[in-house]
């Protein structure tokens, strides 16, 4: 073959050519021992860099080190709650000579350094050594929070765990004691309400969330309208959830509910009050303000499920049917607070009540809005004084009372033996009489407030004859155009004579008083026994004189509301209203 030929042919070819140059071998000898000194030492070069990179490609691996076992440290703790009459103390264990463990805090993850790259090789990266930073192990603390003589209507639900974690996150919230927080949330329940404060710190954390479900938070509630937009009405969902809410709400905090306000709810009043008087068995007292929608339905479940409710206040809500008529029938017994509107069913109400179907009534209260104008409601006074002689509070606001007689009760009667506030006070000119505000109160001794504010039929002659001897109140001012009433202009100084000793409060704007009276009713007011405890005066419109003043005022050092408007004999610059004992000092200066 031809291939086989070949080989042979180069052979003796190089041979020829190694004969003819030998000439040359001394030479080309050395030439080549030079060149393969250069190629070993480029072979051990290239040895090296693989070696060196096989260390670094080691390097860069981290070794795998074991965990360290968590050794568990024993529980100390730092504090103790004791409970006290009105407050919590939280007692330090630690001196400061004592070393207490404290977790440590967490450290930063490990950053990876990049080196630069050489030629011929890739990235080779080293580790930046840092301590390891082991989280410390949580360890749980448990809190007494029964302690002998304590209110067991105060106790905290006690947290069995309180967990000591080096957490930044949650380390604040958890080392502070349920106690501490729920007489914190305490302060704000009773400044803001429960709602919806609670509702939002039960969000913060478990620790707030077991503190703000704590029943003696949930004692007095207030619910405000569900927001709508105007022309549009409210979604099936939304209502829906509403009642989900209060359902929740009733069952899971409201177990020691004692007092409810609903306002301004258009609907599913019946709903809540019906949840409501369901789960709360210890409700004592209800308020629906501005509601509309309430029907009989609502005062049934009261009076089957409330055995404790005893104040009732639907003033200014539009109670639908004959549902309080017959709760009052009923279960009026149990009724000690009662406040309505003027409305149609008011003569009604007034007669259940005044037939003894609430003979423990403390307060009673009709009233009106003041821009509904002038109102008349026909009262039976005998027959109020006979069905409710423990009757403490009567107030109606812008009512005026029209006296009516009843068969069949006689026309002397006790009167209101421990009645001590009276309100028939109304902002346009009143037909209530002497007569009439002798027939009231011909038997309350105990009297303390009395509001006449527009009664101008009313002389200084019934009120000096009045049984009362302790009067700290009275609101006797008109408050409408007076030029017509032909008000009286002498007896001031018989009332203020006869309660100069414990009077507090003294109203009697517009009045015509003359000069040398209202002299003489001061000079009683500053030298009497009770001058220093003197704090409100409103002189209005009366014909107050500077030497008056000044006795009144260097006298009733306690004096903190003065209105002078409108006193047309004293100087200019002084007829203006003074609030603090400071600004009244100033105008002492000024008269002197």
């Amino acid at each position: 073959m031809e291939g086989a030929g070949t080989l042979p042919e180069v052979e003796s070819t190089s041979k020829n050519l190694t004969v003819e140059t030998d000439g040359f071998a001394n030479d080309q000898s050395t030439s080549d021992a030079a060149s393969r000194g250069t190629l070993n030492r480029s072979n051990n070069r290239s040895v090296l860099k693989r070696k060196r990179g096989s260390s670094a490609d080691s390097k860069s691996k981290p070794k795998v080190k074991r965990k360290k076992s968590k050794t568990t440290r024993t529980p100390r703790p730092n504090y103790t709650i004791e409970v006290g009459e009105d407050m919590l103390l939280i007692i330090s264990n630690v001196s400061q000579s004592d070393s207490v463990w404290r977790p440590k805090r967490k450290g930063r993850k490990n950053k990876m350094k990049t080196l630069p790259k050489r030629k011929g090789q890739g990235k080779i990266t080293e580790t930046k050594k840092t301590k390891k930073h082991t989280r410390p192990v949580r360890t749980t603390v448990g809190v007494n929070t029964q302690a002998q003589g304590s209110d067991p209507d105060h106790q905290v639900k006690p947290r069995a765990n309180v967990s000591l974690s080096g957490d930044d996150t949650d380390q604040w919230g958890q080392r502070l004691p349920v106690e501490v927080l729920v007489n914190i949330f305490q302060y704000v329940v009773h400044r803001d309400g429960a709602v919806p404060f609670l509702c939002r710190v039960s969000r913060v954390c478990r620790v707030w969330n077991d503190a703000a479900s704590s029943p003696s938070l949930w004692r007095s509630v207030t619910m405000g309208f569900c927001w709508i937009e105007p022309g549009k009405s409210q979604l099936p969902k939304t209502e829906m959830r509403i009642k989900n809410t209060v359902n929740w709400m009733a069952q899971n905090r409201l177990a020691q509910l004692r007092e409810f306000s609903l306002c301004h709810w258009k609907k599913n009043v019946d709903y809540v009050v019906q949840a409501l008087s369901e789960s709360c068995p210890q409700l004592s007292s209800l308020k629906l303000s501005h509601c509309t929608g309430v029907t009989d339905k609502a005062f049934q479940s009261l009076g089957s499920h409330c055995k404790q409710l005893d104040c009732i206040d639907v003033q200014n809500t539009d109670v639908q049917g004959e549902g309080l008529v017959t709760f009052l029938e009923t279960y009026g017994q149990q009724i000690r607070k009662i406040f309505f509107s003027y409305g149609s069913k008011s003569e009604k109400l007034l007669t259940v009540i005044s037939k003894g179907c609430c003979p423990e009534l403390r307060s009673l209260a009709v009233n009106t809005n003041l821009n509904t104008g002038f109102s008349q409601l026909a009262i039976c006074i005998p027959a109020l004084q006979i069905g409710c002689p423990k009757l403490q509070t009567f107030s109606m606001m812008n009512v005026m009372p029209r006296l009516k007689m009843i068969r069949n009760i006689p026309t002397s009667t006790p009167g209101f033996p421990l009645l001590e506030e009276l309100c028939i006070a109304t902002t346009s000119m009143s037909s209530f009489s002497d007569q009439d505000l002798n027939s009231l109160l011909h038997g309350s001794p105990r009297l303390r407030v009395l509001d006449l504010r527009g009664c101008s039929r009313v002389t200084p002659t019934a009120l000096s004859a009045l049984p009362c001897q302790d009067l700290e109140c009275l609101f006797w001012g008109l408050y409408f155009n007076s030029t017509s009433v032909a008000s009286s202009k002498n007896g001031l100084h018989l009332l203020t004579e006869k309660w100069s000793r414990t009077l507090r409060e003294l109203d009697i704007t517009n009045h015509a008083f003359s000069e040398e009276d209202l002299e003489i009713a001061m000079g009683h007011l500053a030298l009497g026994e009770g001058a220093e405890a003197l704090r409100s005066l409103n002189l209005t419109g009366t014909k107050l004189t500077s030497q008056a003043l000044r006795l009144l005022i260097g006298h009733a050092v306690a004096l903190n509301y003065l209105n002078l408007s409108s006193c047309r004999y004293l100087p200019r610059g002084m007829k203006k209203l003074y609030r603090g004992q400071e600004d009244i000092r100033q105008l002492l200066d000024k008269i002197e």
